[in-house]
């Protein structure tokens, strides 16, 4: 009787294996989509509608008070100018207002004195680029000793973008149709989209610039042309 029962409890487990091995197991006509992979990439241009710059106002003097009394004094003037060039006060944003001690030494190392540096920086969004020279040359004219770079962008790239993708998306179909025809396949749906999109941002003279006492003239700027670049891939099935 045990023996019978011992027969039965392995063919009943071998059964249950086999099945669970039947139901993980592919279908016989299951097969992996096949895939092809492009990539679209164009590149458009346009030029700048906008300029960031950052103008400061540095000061030093050996008295704290007395520095942040100049510093506040000159920014304002600095202040004054840009707004008497039409920037609104919606462009003019204080990024920076620090104070900090600087000690002095002589020669030999020992120490003389101590300076407290104070700086006041505002990042100004200019829409009219063809004030900028101007506009930099009535702030250094008002007081400002610290230029940072100057920065050109169009101000919204939208449309600019969605038109470049488009492009982008008709150059990768365009290139599957070849490589199909070429390999004499068809193209299917398509499995996946990706893109990425390059947006420079050049800086021009990236480095502080500090003037001292110096007066008139108007630089001249050049804002050129940006390129843009969009990066679209692919994957579609093929047949």
């Amino acid at each position: 009787m045990r023996t019978k029962l011992t027969i039965l409890t392995v063919i009943m487990l071998m059964a249950v294996m086999l099945s669970a091995c039947a139901a993980g197991a592919p279908a016989a006509n299951q097969t992996q989509p096949r895939l092809m992979t492009v990539d679209g990439q164009v590149q458009v241009s346009a030029t700048p509608d906008v300029a960031y710059i950052s103008i400061g106002v540095h000061t030093e003097d050996p008295n704290a008070a007395a520095a942040v009394a100049s510093n506040s004094d000159q920014a304002q003037r600095v202040m004054d100018a840009l707004t008497a060039k039409g920037i609104d006060a919606k462009d003019l944003q204080t990024t920076n207002f620090s104070i900090y001690p600087q000690d002095e030494y002589d020669l030999e190392g020992k120490k003389t004195g101590t300076r407290f540096v104070v700086d006041n920086t505002v990042y100004v969004t200019l829409r009219d680029l063809t004030k900028v020279g101007e506009v930099l040359g009535a702030a250094v004219e008002a007081g400002a000793n610290s230029i940072y770079g100057i920065t050109f962008d169009v101000a919204d790239k939208t449309s600019l973008l969605a038109g470049a993708r488009d492009q982008a998306i008709a150059e990768a179909r365009k290139q599957a149709e070849e490589m199909a025809k070429a390999a004499g396949v068809s193209l299917g749906a398509v499995q996946s989209i990706n893109f990425y999109n390059n947006i420079p941002v050049p800086m021009y003279d990236n480095k502080v610039v500090r003037a001292e006492g110096v007066g008139g003239g108007v630089p001249p700027i050049s804002a050129g042309q940006l390129t843009f670049s969009v990066n679209v891939t692919l994957t579609f099935e093929i047949k």
